[in-house]
């Protein structure tokens, strides 16, 4: 293709030699006067305008058609220095004057207005005042000499029509090189260490083993501990009530004397009230009371009398209290129940050395000291030698019996499963209840017991004279105006305060 080969090049532009051709210069119209009004103030028609006759100009005529192909380059024909190495139908616009190797550079437009993608091409941008339309270009990386390459149509992506589904025409997956698939299997993931899981797990596993031991003990317990008819089957009172007896019975060997059957040496009135508050009522055995059946007598009397049965019907008669629960601790029991425990701490501030119950007390090893279960069970015992008598003795009982509830529920016998069996073991062989009590029930009166110790609400209710002969039956405890109505009302209500006990009027 030479230079003077136009082709479908713009009239605007002669390659070759760089001379300018033809071109079309807008004429402006010429000046006109104003159009002069006619007649009425109409104004002339304007002029028709003129148009351009006679053949185009001679550039326009010369134009030849186009060679329909170029020599390759392989071929060994020559090729003109000049020669443009646009593609046909495309415009070339020179780049800079020739070089020293005698070539053109060029660059090519494209054709008809479009791109690649058949949109329209961005408008043409305005050239600098006298210069040419600008176009966009795009830079030839060929070089002189070097072989054209073929451009090979990328193939279309496979459709599912393809795969045998003639209703999907859509590719299966967008044009682009396809993603490598390697079949490799995916890492595991490591699984996280839950500490909070495990020390969850752990407690449910203790929890449940603490629960099946519980449960154990309580059955052995039901199965073991003796039961005997002891409650009246009165109305009930308000509140909760045990009574809480201590059987000095010489058949279980643990009192040597020649007295003979069974007697309460220790009888002590637990209640709970309404609103929770517990009081403990040591009732000294000679208190005089009316026994049914047998009139006014001492109160440890009706057991030896009636046994069980009939000392909580005079307890009853005596307080107005219902009884809920009889519980009875034989003097054998208690020390089976200290050595259970690993022994009590017990106080007395006197020295004592007292034949009957073979209680040997010095100061001088200090006021409170550790005992065993036959040292615990002569100091509940002894009463000669106690200047308050009987008033004395029923306050170390039930500082024992305390002593003995304290270490039961502390921690270390709970975390002792020897001494659980043990304790366990000498209860079922101590203790005596009524047929309805369970083992909750005995749970509860610890509770209560533990509660009425630590509020101080525990003591004889008031005396009036420690030495009442009313005839017959000796020297006995008359309570404050004749059996304390006030003191066993308020211990209904649950009214009682630590000033309330252990007051002596006579």
């Amino acid at each position: 293709m030479s230079s003077t080969d136009s082709g479908d090049l713009p009239p605007s532009f002669a390659p070759g030699s760089g001379a300018p051709g033809w071109r079309r210069v807008r004429r402006e119209p010429p000046a006109t006067p104003p159009r002069a009004r006619g007649a009425g103030g109409a104004a002339a028609p304007a002029p028709a305008p003129r148009r351009r006759q006679g053949p185009p100009p001679a550039a326009a005529q010369s134009r030849q058609p186009l060679p329909s192909s170029l020599p390759p380059r392989d071929s060994g024909t020559p090729r003109r220095p000049h020669a443009s190495r646009a593609r046909a139908g495309s415009s070339v616009v020179p780049l800079a004057p020739r070089g020293q190797d005698g070539v053109e550079r060029t660059r090519a437009l494209p054709a008809a207005g479009a791109t690649r993608s058949g949109a329209l091409s961005p408008p043409p941008r305005a050239a600098s005042s006298g210069g040419p339309t600008a176009y966009p270009v795009r830079r030839s990386v060929h070089q002189p000499g070097a072989p054209h390459p073929q451009r090979v149509p990328a193939a279309p992506p496979p459709t599912r029509a393809a795969q045998g589904d003639p209703w999907a025409q859509a590719p299966l997956h967008p044009a682009g090189p396809p993603v490598p698939r390697t079949d490799t299997a995916r890492p595991r993931r490591r699984r996280r260490v839950r500490p909070l899981r495990w020390l969850a797990a752990v407690l449910v596993l203790v929890l449940a083993l603490v629960g099946g031991r519980v449960l154990w003990l309580a059955h052995r317990v039901e199965e073991s501990i003796g039961r005997v008819d002891a409650l009246s089957g009165a109305a009930d009172t308000s509140g909760e009530t045990w009574l809480i007896v201590g059987s000095d019975s010489r058949a279980d060997g643990a009192v040597q004397d020649e007295a003979e059957g069974a007697r309460a040496d220790s009888i002590m009135l637990l209640h709970r009230a309404q609103d929770g508050t517990a009081a403990l009522v040591s009732l000294p055995r000679d208190t005089y009371v009316e026994v049914p059946g047998y009139g006014g007598d001492k109160i440890n009397a009706s057991y030896a009398y009636g046994e069980a049965p009939l000392l909580v019907e005079t307890v009853e008669d005596l307080t107005g209290l219902t009884v809920d629960h009889y519980v009875e601790v034989g003097m054998g029991g208690v020390t089976s129940l200290v050595d259970a425990v690993g022994g009590v701490e017990v106080c007395l501030d006197y020295d004592v050395e007292d034949p009957d119950s073979g209680l040997v007390w010095h100061t001088a090893d200090g006021e409170c000291q550790r005992v065993d279960g036959t040292r615990a069970l002569a100091y509940s015992r002894m009463r000669k030698s106690d200047p308050l008598g009987d008033i004395g003795r029923a306050l170390r009982q039930r500082a024992v019996v305390s002593a003995v509830v304290s270490e039961a529920m502390s921690t270390r016998t709970l975390l002792s499963l020897t001494r659980q069996d043990a304790l366990v073991e000498a209860g079922a062989s101590t203790l005596t209840v009524d047929e309805d009590m369970r083992t909750l029930d005995l749970a509860r009166m610890l509770l209560a017991f533990r509660s009425a110790s630590g509020s101080g609400l525990t003591g004889a209710p008031p005396i009036e004279s420690l030495d009442y002969e009313p005839g017959g039956i000796g020297s006995a405890v008359l309570l404050e105006g004749t059996t304390a109505p006030g003191f066993f009302e308020s211990l209904r209500d649950g009214t009682l305060t630590p000033e309330d006990f252990n007051r002596l009027s006579g």
